[in-house]
């Protein structure tokens, strides 16, 4: 998930909302809280490894509004706990095997998730994202997330109306997590990704785990992004695959390494202790918008998520010192996603 540049729209509407008399951020009691104060903490985690004048603007009204403090986003937005998304409530999603595709829980025998969602329910388990979207560009709204049939869909509109959100309640530092979930061919301005985000807000330092982002219009391949260091350093893998179909994407990080696994096989690993995050990170689910020119919807379909702690001293899944295609610090690149995979295939500048 790399940052492109900010859509000028986007960036002033907001910087005019919170600057505006009476327009504070919500109490942090208020319903709306968490939602509207994590959404303007991404954000401004997002700006600032931006260096043009107006993600300097918007950065300093960010701050202004007390964005960059620690207390900004109160504990309870990270330790709430939905029950129904607990493992011990929920056997519905216990298949691995036939419709449901070979799981890495299963061929690696992890055991009964600590935490499932199979989204037969509601998303109050979930804080979803709330204002301007990914990197400034689009609206991020909760309402173009919703459930239907056991399956979450997030849809995109032409404008960048899209949805994003996170699963606070199952912050740790190590552990496992698997998602199901397809994402049908659409405009190439939208990126469908399964993501690890630091959850002390402290992007990039705390690093950013991208082990499902499928960015090829054409949902030919998936790819992974691992984001470290304060210039925003990354490495990058990538597999064929079609993404428009059911798969299981799963991540596996210890101590001493990330493993990503397709459908029970590892794909991608690195055993580079450097790059790896300094702390605890939870599952993020986002449909980005990264504009093009064009006007095309995009969509994101989600079966469901899974979620294992590691125990002390436990070792990864596989013994293996890296995959085919695994990279580590010596191939890292401060160069965005877009920069690394557009090839000229479009204008990626949004200010037109």
């Amino acid at each position: 998930m790399a940052l492109n540049r900010l859509s000028l729209a986007a960036t002033t509407a907001f910087s005019i909302a919170v600057s505006l008399p009476g327009a504070a951020a919500p109490a942090a009691t208020a319903p709306e809280s968490c939602s509207w104060r994590i959404a303007a903490r991404v954000l401004y985690q997002e700006v600032s490894v931006e260096t043009d004048h107006r993600a300097a603007s918007l950065r300093r009204t960010l701050e202004n509004r007390g964005v960059d403090q620690p207390s900004f986003v109160p504990d309870d937005c990270t330790t709430s706990v939905d029950d129904s998304a607990s493992a011990s409530d929920d056997t519905s999603s216990g298949a691995t095997t036939g419709e449901q595709g070979t799981t890495a829980g299963d061929v690696f025998n992890w055991g009964e998730p600590d935490l499932i969602d199979d989204f037969d329910g509601d998303l109050s388990g979930w804080n979803i994202y709330d204002g301007p979207g990914h990197a400034g560009n689009g609206t991020r709204s909760p309402d173009a997330a919703s459930t239907a049939d056991g399956i979450l869909t997030i849809n995109g509109t032409g404008d960048g109306t899209t949805a994003g959100m996170a699963w606070t309640e199952g912050s740790q530092q190590y552990g496992r997590w698997e998602v199901r979930m397809r994402a049908p061919k659409g405009s190439p301005s939208y990126n469908a990704l399964a993501l690890l985000w630091p959850t002390a807000e402290n992007f990039p330092v705390g690093g950013e785990v991208d082990f499902a982002e499928i960015m090829d219009p054409d949902r030919e391949k998936v790819e992974l992004f691992l984001h470290y260091g304060a210039d925003n350093s990354q490495v990058h893998g990538e597999v064929e695959v079609d993404a428009t179909e059911w798969h299981n994407y799963a991540v596996e990080w210890t101590p001493d390494s990330i493993t990503a696994f397709l459908d029970g096989d590892e794909w991608w690993k690195t055993t580079d202790t450097g790059i790896l995050p300094p702390g605890p990170m939870h599952l993020c689910l986002q449909l980005d918008w990264f504009p093009k020119g064009d006007s095309e919807s995009g969509q994101v379909q989600y079966d469901w998520v899974k979620q294992w702690s590691l125990d002390d001293g436990e070792s990864a899944s596989t013994q293996s010192s890296g995959s085919e295609g695994s990279t580590d610090a010596d191939s890292s690149t401060t160069a965005t996603d877009e920069e690394n995979n557009w090839n000229g295939h479009g204008d990626s500048d949004s200010d037109e």
